[in-house]
């Protein structure tokens, strides 16, 4: 991969606690796309950028075999602690260099990684993994994330925005292709049969301790964290008051629901 974040034991740790599972939705609309381009058996899955492995065992129930990898060797351990699943591995590996056979893969996927991807490489490799009609599927949520809890959502998620404007200097610069919802992650896909799908709402309920781990483990967190530890930390801690005190609750074991809006960019090999 182009770019290495997520590589100290502590980031990746923080990454396997508070990241969220795979979505049913985008797991969905893959595995439709999937078997409308290629067809069953699904045999193996590549997930390029497992991190802690949340995606790679979301795959699990519907391929003989998947394969996380992941550029940081922390990452992979933490995948590796998770509960075993016998069709589930996870290696070191990069985007760019695919230790598979020519034409073995089925599905190539990516979850919130394909930004720190040198995507001329990656899809040459893609290319070559893949089998006839195999297929490629990147997909990616945005931030800031919406709370909803009682009759304060709106409150709620004007203070994560605010919270969310004060860790934008810290941003790389691969943050502005989530921003723009991987429009040049899709126009480097080299396959001409490809589509992209917008506006895939993501529900799931948490805690409000939960909400500010998950924003801990954000690359630009952790930058903001290694520069200024002290406003940092700060930062959180006044808004998980705020949250609370507009919520009118006193623990961060309040239970919230949040709604991200992802997307998802799908194509598929000639045949």
């Amino acid at each position: 991969m182009a770019t290495h974040f997520f590589e100290e034991k502590e980031h990746a740790t923080l990454y396997q606690k508070y990241r969220p599972f795979a979505s049913t939705e985008i797991n969905d609309l893959i595995l439709k796309y999937l078997e409308k381009k290629k067809g069953k058996p699904f045999s193996l899955a590549v997930d390029v950028g497992c991190g802690s492995g949340q995606s790679s065992r979301g795959l699990a129930p519907f391929f003989d075999k998947v394969v996380g990898i992941d550029v940081s060797e922390a990452q992979i351990e933490e995948a590796k602690k998770m509960r075993g699943l016998d069709n589930v591995s996870h290696r070191q590996g990069v985007a760019e260099k695919l230790d598979f056979k020519d034409a073995s893969v089925d599905l190539v996927t990516a979850a919130a990684a394909a930004h720190w991807f040198d995507m001329e490489k990656f899809m040459k490799e893609v290319d070559r993994v893949l089998k006839p009609k195999g297929c490629v599927a990147l997909h990616c949520y945005q931030l800031p994330f919406a709370i909803h809890y009682n009759n304060c959502s709106e409150h709620l998620t004007q203070i994560m925005e605010e919270m969310f404007k004060t860790l934008v200097p810290y941003e790389s610069e691969r943050r502005q292709i989530v921003r723009n919802k991987y429009k040049e992650i899709f126009e480097a896909i080299t396959f001409f049969d490809k589509e992209r799908v917008d506006n895939i709402l993501i529900k799931q309920e948490v805690s409000i301790s939960w909400a500010m781990g998950f924003i801990e483990s954000l690359s630009y967190y952790q930058t903001f964290l290694k520069k200024d530890p002290e406003a940092a930390k700060s930062l959180l801690e006044r808004t998980e008051q705020k949250l609370l005190k507009a919520m009118g609750v006193s623990s961060g074991d309040t239970v919230v629901e949040i709604r991200m809006n992802s997307f998802c960019l799908l194509a598929s090999k000639p045949e």
